[in-house]
């Protein structure tokens, strides 16, 4: 069992009684778990369910299936969907819809401005009584700096996270992958990395001054960890994440110009960037690791590199990825791996913490890493195929997801 944050790294039996940590063991399925790591949930505050609008290619229910058997047992969904998850009645659906289909608990953000306009704040007094997780116009920077400091303000009431797209769309526009020399050889207009670190610093920069707190989406540059890093020195309350494929693979896979698993924004970026995105995870300037889980239909993505749409899926290959990439070749601990997708995205985000402390619910991921698994040879509980490991072969397999005290996903 290993539990970092409350300082559990021990071999032993762990008992779950009506779906609480602890009691009797009398009566109980008994599970062999030899050889097994049972750790708290995952916990992802960065997915895309699709719903409402393009539940071709995702939904609240295949969402959280796929979500449990990637060890998760709490995600929060964007509201970047058609329509935006901007007013009362469309959240309130949601989360009453979630209540019926999920097998994990789903959160919702609203979000900042009606139809991500980036113009006119939504009711988020209004918003946060109804049951918001926080608000975002992720897919979309807030450009405009005086409806973003509006923002930051509108905060003292409802004590939610700003959860921030950072992108100069002017410094990105028409951009399909990073900006280097592969970007440069395969002849593709590229997105720099400043387009990313100089919106970070100006969001920065205004929250020091209102005094809000903000968490940074999807970090994928060296000089934007320099920024968080330095935001969080001088006392900015700011809090960053970073996702799997940033860490783990580079623009040089966008050679194969696979854009159903090498298209994302921000895009993959170079060498460089992923040590820094490693060494900011060691050290706790990137917070926690999310995985920006975002489903595209086949056809959408068998266009010409150029024109299929940005995004790859995350959550079934979540961990497996980064043990396969990170802990494995000894460049991050297993226990900060656990750390930084358990206790501190839910600290960062004002989620539930998953724990295996006596006497608390059941959140439970019980992971065989040495089981080695051909990414999509099982298919996927996800109703998208677009990973950045399909085909790929990876160590670390989740046989058994309990969430909310409830079986949720079982090998």
């Amino acid at each position: 069992m290993l539990d970092p944050a409350a300082g559990i790294d021990t071999v032993g039996d762990l008992v779950i009684r009506d779906g609480i940590i602890g009691g009797d063991p009398a009566g109980l399925e008994r599970i062999d778990g030899t050889g097994l790591l049972a750790t708290p949930g995952f916990v992802d505050p960065h997915v895309h369910v699709r719903t409402p609008g393009r539940e071709d290619t995702e939904d609240i229910g295949s969402g959280s299936r796929s979500a449990a058997a990637g060890g998760f047992v709490t995600i929060v969904a964007m509201p970047n969907t058609t329509p935006v998850v901007d007013n009362a009645a469309i959240l309130g659906s949601l989360l009453e819809a979630a209540s019926r289909e999920a097998v994990v608990r789903i959160g919702f953000y609203a979000a900042i401005t009606v139809g991500q306009n980036g113009r006119t704040l939504t009711e988020q007094g209004e918003l946060a009584d109804l049951g918001a997780a926080g608000f975002s116009d992720d897919g979309r920077p807030v450009a405009n700096a005086e409806v973003l400091r509006r923002a930051y303000q509108y905060q003292q009431v409802t004590n939610l996270p700003l959860v921030l797209h950072e992108e100069d769309a002017d410094l990105s526009a028409g951009g399909v992958m990073h900006e280097g020399l592969i970007s440069s050889r395969l002849g593709m207009k590229g997105i720099p990395d400043i387009s990313e670190s100089v919106q970070v610093a100006r969001d920065a920069v205004l929250a020091a001054y209102e005094g809000a707190h903000i968490h940074i989406c999807h970090v994928s540059a060296c000089k934007t960890v320099e920024v968080v890093r330095l935001a969080k020195a001088q006392g900015v309350r700011i809090t960053a994440e970073v996702s799997p494929h940033h860490l783990t693979l580079t623009d040089a896979c966008v050679l194969d110009l696979d854009a159903a698993k090498h298209k994302m924004n921000p895009p993959l970026r170079s060498e460089e960037d992923r040590q820094a995105l490693i060494e900011g995870l060691l050290d706790g300037t990137l917070d926690c690791i999310a995985t920006d889980h975002a489903p595209h239909a086949p056809h959408e993505k068998e266009s010409p590199f150029e024109d299929a749409p940005f995004g790859v899926t995350g959550l079934e290959t979540a961990f497996a990825s980064c043990y396969t990439h990170l802990v494995i070749p000894g460049l991050v601990p297993l226990e900060v791996l656990v750390q930084r997708m358990t206790a501190d995205p839910a600290a960062a985000l004002g989620l539930p913490v998953p724990t295996l402390t006596e006497g608390a619910t059941a959140d439970v991921a019980v992971i065989d890493l040495n089981a080695v698994e051909r990414v999509g040879e099982r298919g996927f509980q996800s109703k998208s195929t677009n990973s950045a490991f399909l085909g790929d072969e990876l160590t670390g397999r989740i046989v058994l997801t309990i969430a909310g005290g409830q079986v949720a996903w079982r090998m």
